[in-house]
């Protein structure tokens, strides 16, 4: 069978949508009703969140159905995606990914080790989590977090 006629008789092939996390949506999440523009940011993980956040992105779950896209410029974003713990280096760019996206602007710990440095808590060149950094308005738990994790509300 050709390319073309499996992908007309196959037809798209994607999961249904997870349910809605329970609990409150925070007050930024609400400001950003319909498209949003998402900047991943690495700050120094291992990567299996990048994997996770890909496959969020790919036909099988493709979030972009749900008017999610991926930016290449902070300036662009409304949501920041920050994964792995805050080494040394990645601190002051951090800073100012987020100083140069606009407001209402979201920023979305992934990830244990993003959240508590996970097992690179104490490494001599880990700054912190990514709250003891910038603010942080969601966490997403898990290592790695499946695409199915539901988001937790940071108080503050």
């Amino acid at each position: 069978m050709g390319l073309s006629r499996k992908t007309r008789t196959t037809g798209r092939v994607a999961e249904p949508a997870p349910p809605r996390p329970e609990g409150d949506v925070p007050e930024k999440a609400r400001q950003l009703s319909g498209s949003v523009q998402v900047r991943c940011v690495d700050a120094g993980s291992c990567n299996g969140c990048e994997i996770e956040i890909a496959a969020a992105f790919n036909p099988v779950y493709d979030i972009e159905r749900y008017g999610a896209r991926l930016v290449a410029s902070p300036r662009q974003a409304d949501v920041a995606l920050v994964t792995g713990p805050v080494t040394r280096n990645m601190a002051e760019p951090l800073r100012r990914t987020v100083a140069a996206m606009g407001k209402p602007r979201l920023v979305v710990a992934v990830g244990d080790c993003a959240i508590n440095c996970g097992k690179f808590a104490g490494g001599y060149g880990v700054e912190g989590a990514v709250s003891d950094v910038v603010p942080v308005d969601l966490q997403v738990p898990g290592c790695p977090p499946e695409p199915k994790r539901s988001w937790r509300h940071r108080g503050g």
